[in-house]
């Protein structure tokens, strides 16, 4: 299994939209970085995500599961990217913000700190049971 963190900005697409979507999930679409675009390829059912509110909250609020990989992005009238659908998982019992990310020397060199604006990205699985810690479950 592999680990992964989403970002959506939560007046666009929130946790709570997520999981109000039930157990048939949404389809994540609309990325057009080709470097999270990439990870996305890379995302297999069974796979988990951290759920991140960017913008507004700038933290981690829950866990969603990828329940469908990669196919073709229906909002891309050039076919060139993809999109998965994702489901709810659990929620955090305390949300983990980007400023006790950015205060644990353990993971700081996370692309959440260092590529600020990328939307997908993965998380070894040390820093995913780190933050899983500092999000009390």
């Amino acid at each position: 299994m592999n680990y992964w963190l989403v970002k959506s900005e939560p007046s666009v697409w929130s946790f709570d939209n997520q999981k109000k979507a039930g157990s048939k999930g949404t389809v994540w679409n609309g990325v057009r970085n080709y470097q999270a675009a990439n990870y996305l390829k890379q995302m297999k059912i069974g796979d988990l995500c951290f759920f991140y509110h960017s913008n507004e909250d700038k933290k981690i609020i829950g866990i969603v599961k990828i329940i469908k990989s990669a196919f073709p992005d229906p909002t891309d009238k050039e076919k060139k990217f993809v999109a998965v659908q994702l489901s709810y998982s659990q929620d955090l019992n305390e949300p983990v913000s980007l400023a006790d990310i950015k205060g644990n020397k353990q993971i700081s060199h996370l692309p959440l700190i260092k590529q600020s604006r990328l939307s997908v990205m993965p998380i070894d699985s040390k820093s995913w049971k780190i933050i899983c810690k500092m999000g009390r479950i």
